[in-house]
């Protein structure tokens, strides 16, 4: 498992991505994605809302620490995994690695359903997709990041490596 550092919470503060302050000013990068992951439960339901299923969608039934039920209609595939907040446990990491995998093997879509939270989500995203992957959370009051996998893996596995591994 790995274990934030403070310093990794101060550098994560900042957007990985190109910050929307409004998700409709986004619609147009994300409607062009070949492959598109979602982490957090409200860019899930703004997804939803504008009729876009993400291939990957990852929630904790969370927005910004309060409790929230995502209705998930779209999909039968749901797997869950378990990952305490600050970490990055082995269970996520797999549970994102399997998703992926078959998403882009069967061509269907997952949601996965963490125990615990999953902010930290977006790093082993980041490692396991394709470079070719759009990559979507919220930043907390600000509006909704958009990414391409691509574009940091050299950055995300310089994060992940400042982790601790406990």
């Amino acid at each position: 498992m790995l274990q934030i550092t403070t310093k990794l919470i101060q550098e994560l503060k900042d957007p990985l991505g190109e910050l929307y302050p409004n998700f409709e000013d986004a619609l147009e990068d994300i409607k062009a994605s070949k492959f598109l992951i979602s982490a957090g439960d409200c860019t899930l339901n703004n997804l939803i809302s504008h009729n876009i299923y993400p291939d990957v969608g990852i929630i904790d039934n969370r927005i910004q620490r309060k409790d929230h039920d995502s209705i998930i209609n779209y999909t039968d595939n749901i797997l869950t995994a378990v990952n305490p907040a600050g970490t990055i446990t082995d269970d996520l990491w797999e549970t994102i690695e399997f998703a992926i995998k078959q998403s882009i093997e069967n061509n269907t879509r997952y949601i996965i359903d963490v125990d615990g939270e999953e902010d930290l989500a977006v790093l082993p995203i980041i490692a396991l997709a394709p470079e070719y992957t759009t990559v979507l959370y919220g930043q907390p009051n600000e509006g909704l990041v958009l990414l391409n996998a691509g574009d940091l893996k050299e950055k995300g596995e310089k994060f992940i490596s400042d982790f601790n591994e406990i």
